[in-house]
């Protein structure tokens, strides 16, 4: 507190999820502490507000005295996703190939099966195709087009573009999206629709913004890359709206940055950027993020993140300090052309509702949940259906008068009556017995995921670090961890907002894809080589001047950006490429060509097994890719001198009883910031702090490092 007066509060960090909004604040030294709220679906800038002034409680600063002095913030969040998967955005319309209009509506066939359990992809009562993003009377289309390889087959008719263009305005729509066949080859025609569109929108005194693919996404696979495209009038251009008002709040509390936005990729983008759709996913990212940076500060290479939140639980990999990246994952039901972070979820989180079915009497998790609400232990929520945070307090996890630090009281009586009538009864199990169970089956289903997808790379738990995070991470890593063997199981200190604090961690960066056919023999003449070494660097020019528009946008100039280009590569043949920071800035001899070929094939050999390649199929180059950062100041990962194996007796806090394999323990209390590095705790224990729990039960035990992680042991 004596610092408080004189603190710099340099960056800020927002995580608003589901659930809980989380702020990471960081001063001018690195040090950091977290706020945590509801958060408040209706109004975002409401949660945001209160959880930063419950942060900077800590350091005894006003909202007004920390604002004024940051220097930059970033936000992830779920609305943008929440609005797609509940396919409530903009009223749009859509221009593609005359003959194609159907297209969209019917999607590509994985589309129709995206989230289903094999069981349910084959019942006809259970399988269901999901609304178009552009229903098919806001579709038009217009004569044109040009052949895979970029030839013009039948030239453009202008006036089948203006009849499509006057249509769509009259029908009052608030966004006009372009994508025609190809037009990631030959731009020429997409844009010359764009132009005539955008005379149309002018003629009619309307205000309608125009989105062509080829200006956002210019990348292979229609369906993938028209989704995308529609995103960014459907769905960013509301959430922009709401980062307008997260800015202005912001405003008048003091502030004078310009917000950032978490991206797909990794890196963070301005909100006023052009392509906002690949915000769409940005909380879990930030977490994925955070670990990476923490893992390069001290020393870990290969990560499992493991983010339990209130909705969803959220798992990737980072093997060899290297972030897997997607070019065409899906979400929310929809394939897409983003480059994502790879990240698998599994929709069971804190707040997951937990039902029986009717026919079976399995126990049913989720996919939907209380989400700020918490459950039915919450008196004021209006939940009637339990939720796992009801099993949470019935069973002694949770502490009911300490929930976001006494901001919410919860209700173990409520939680233990609604248990008892809705699973326990019909169960013929005592409640306790019913609550311990669900907990146990949903360890064991993260458990399993986190086994498949570790042997899925073909490596084993003992080769990874485990990172525990998320507000209700901390609560579960016992469960979910147990018998995997990993290396180390680590729970930092501050794992409520870690995805927070990896929005702080992460780098101002812009990133440009482009789609490429580029296919070579491994014996091919210098001659070819050096040809096709041009063709990506003319892909790597084009791209650079978008990455420097948009900084300039910023008010960045080039001098300020760090460029790196990289490309996707394959053996010829194969079904999947990998992403490859390029070892050159430039390409244009053969020379350059055989580095490329050598950073594919070195990263191949990390990826798989040096055994695997495969040199004699030749190379094929499938996109062009250009990123561009500023540095940006960084949190500083505390470093504190060990202190004595055995806790303060100022950070006891008596006992609770707790309850696992069929019997009640008394288990210590301790005050998370009260315990000092060093400090040996054994199970069974329960940690708090204001924004979590970390429960240590019996047969494990804990150590707090001088970096303020907690390192997870069985004994």
């Amino acid at each position: 507190m004596d610092k408080s007066n004189n603190r710099k509060v340099q960056v800020l960090g927002i995580d608003a999820g589901g659930t809980m909004t989380d702020t990471f604040f960081v001063d001018s030294e690195g040090e950091f502490v977290v706020g945590k709220a509801q958060s408040t679906p209706q109004n975002e800038a409401l949660g945001l507000i209160a959880s930063s002034k419950e942060g900077l409680e800590h350091w005894g600063l006003t909202l007004e005295e920390a604002l004024s002095g940051i220097q930059t913030g970033v936000y992830s969040g779920t609305a943008m996703l929440n609005r797609v998967v509940q396919r409530k955005g903009l009223r749009c319309g859509l221009i593609v190939n005359a003959g194609m209009e159907d297209f969209h509506r019917m999607g590509r066939a994985i589309q129709a099966y995206l989230g289903f359990a094999y069981e349910d992809r084959i019942h006809l009562n259970t399988h269901y195709y999901d609304e178009p993003l552009v229903p098919r009377h806001l579709t038009r289309g217009v004569m044109e087009r040009v052949d895979m390889s970029g030839t013009v087959v039948i030239p453009l008719r202008e006036d089948t573009a203006r009849q499509a263009a006057r249509d769509l305005i009259a029908q009052d729509v608030e966004g006009i999206v372009i994508s025609l066949l190809h037009s990631y080859r030959n731009p020429g025609h997409e844009r010359r629709v764009r132009d005539i569109v955008q005379e149309e929108v002018a003629a009619s005194g309307k205000s309608i913004p125009v989105f062509a693919s080829t200006d956002y996404y210019p990348v292979r696979k229609e369906t993938h890359r028209t989704n995308t495209t529609i995103l960014e009038a459907y769905a960013a251009e509301p959430s922009r709206q709401t980062l307008n008002k997260i800015s202005s709040a912001f405003k008048e509390n003091g502030s004078k940055f310009d917000f950032r936005v978490m991206a797909t990729h990794g890196g963070t983008i301005s909100w006023k950027a052009k392509e906002l759709a690949r915000t769409i996913v940005s909380g879990p990212i930030g977490g994925v993020v955070g670990a990476k940076y923490l893992g390069e500060v001290l020393g870990y290479s290969n990560i499992a993140c493991s983010d339990i939140g209130g909705t969803s639980f959220d798992v990737a990999l980072i093997t060899q300090n290297e972030l897997t990246i997607r070019n065409d994952p899906d979400m929310a039901r929809l394939v897409l052309s983003l480059p994502l972070v790879a990240m698998d979820s599994v929709g069971a989180g804190a707040g997951s509702f937990i039902r029986l079915d009717p026919y079976t009497k399995a126990i049913k998790l989720g996919p939907d949940s209380a989400g700020y609400r918490v459950g039915v232990c919450w008196a004021e929520s209006g939940i009637e259906t339990v939720t796992i945070s009801d099993c949470h307090v019935i069973l002694g996890y949770l502490n009911p008068d300490n929930f976001l630090g006494g901001q919410v009281k919860l209700d173990r009586e409520r939680a233990w009556n609604a248990m008892k009538e809705q699973i326990a009864d019909p169960l013929g199990l005592s409640v306790e017995d019913a609550a311990a169970g669900v907990i146990e089956l949903l360890d064991s289903d993260l458990r399993d995921y986190l086994r498949s997808m570790i042997s899925g790379k073909g490596s084993t738990p003992g080769n990874f670090v485990c990172f525990s995070y998320g507000g209700a991470g901390p609560v579960h890593t016992y469960g979910y961890t147990e018998g995997l063997g990993f290396e180390d199981v680590i729970v930092p200190a501050w794992a409520a907002g870690f995805s927070a604090f990896g929005c702080a961690a992460a780098d101002f960066e812009y990133r440009y894809d482009k789609s490429l056919d580029i296919n070579i023999a491994t014996d091919a003449s210098a001659d070819l080589k050096a040809n096709q070494a041009k063709t990506l660097q003319a892909a790597w020019e084009e791209l650079r001047e978008r990455v420097l528009e948009e900084f300039e946008i910023n008010g960045y100039s080039p001098d300020r950006v760090k460029l790196q280009p990289g490309f996707r590569m394959q053996y010829r043949g194969q079904l999947n490429d990998l992403e490859i920071e390029s070892p050159i800035t430039e390409a244009h001899s053969a020379e350059d060509w055989d580095k490329l070929v050598e950073a594919f094939n070195d990263t191949y050999g990390r990826v798989y097994a040096a055994s695997a390649r495969s040199p004699e199929l030749g190379y094929s180059v499938t996109g062009a890719i250009m990123r561009g950062t500023v540095p940006i100041p960084k949190p500083k990962i505390p470093k504190e001198e060990l202190q004595g194996e055995t806790p303060p007796e100022d950070a006891k806090l008596g006992t609770r009883k707790f309850y696992r394999h069929k019997t009640w323990v008394d288990a210590q209390l301790y005050q998370m910031e009260k315990l000092q590095p060093g400090n040996r705790i054994t199970g069974p224990a329960i940690i708090e702090s204001d924004a979590t729990t970390f429960v240590v039960p019996g047969g494990f035990e804990t150590f707090l490092d001088g970096h303020r992680l907690f390192h997870l042991k069985e004994v």
